[in-house]
């Protein structure tokens, strides 16, 4: 039996999931922040290049930034510029949950398999953004950009939720939207379910997965049929 089939029907254990673009609909939030924070410091900062940042945690961000626009752009600005926008955005009552976010927790509360989550979004913008949505209270541990040294595509933010839900992780599945989230919980040896959101998956990326997903309904299809 071939690996891949293996691992198709090996039972899910634990799901960790990202959550920009994954659980929320707020990567487009995101990126209409970091254009109008682009465009009040007075830099053309198109859509093209905002989705490059998709997924990679704030010091990869800024280094990118950084490279491309140069030693003398005002980088903490830009970025404290950007969040202010996006709050605004959020608290305008913007942000919303993917679609099937409710089924598939509500499933993996009746059958009893621990979750978390495993984002490169910092703590405080974790928490208020759960909270608005009503998600706060639905996984059993949380792992932000703060709570690693490196962040995504290193494999630390999954193995330090696996490793916090005390589930190996060859037993968890992991759900990105990313290619910088896939990369992190496939270097991290968790079977990674992608659902694109902004950006289509590679062919890096599609060797990367376990199986590329139009969305968490059917998600939740595959973890019944895993499981049954």
């Amino acid at each position: 039996m071939s690996e891949e089939i293996r691992n198709l029907h090996q039972p899910v254990h634990a799901v960790i999931f990202d959550m920009d673009g994954l659980l929320l609909d707020s990567e487009t939030l995101a990126m209409d922040a970091l254009v109008s924070a682009g465009t009040a410091l007075g830099y053309d900062m198109p859509a093209s290049f905002c989705r490059r940042m998709i997924g990679v945690a704030a010091d990869g961000c800024r280094k990118l930034v950084r490279e491309t626009y140069g030693p003398d752009f005002p980088l903490e600005t830009f970025f404290d510029t950007q969040e202010i926008h996006l709050r605004e955005f959020v608290d305008a009552g913007r942000l919303a949950l993917k679609s099937g976010v409710i089924p598939l927790l509500d499933y993996l509360d009746a059958h009893n398999i621990p979750r978390a989550i495993a984002t490169s979004s910092s703590r405080y913008r974790t928490d208020h953004h759960l909270a608005l949505v009503g998600l706060d209270q639905r996984f059993n541990t949380i792992v932000t950009r703060d709570d690693v040294t490196k962040g995504k595509p290193d494999p630390e933010p999954y193995l330090t939720a696996a490793k916090q839900l005390g589930v190996a992780p060859d037993l968890c599945v992991a759900l990105e939207d990313s290619h910088s989230g896939a990369r992190a919980a496939h270097a991290a040896k968790i079977r990674v379910i992608v659902v694109p959101d902004l950006l289509e998956p590679t062919e890096e990326i599609r060797q990367k997965a376990l199986a590329i997903m139009d969305d968490l309904h059917s998600v939740l299809r595959f973890i019944e049929h895993a499981n049954s």
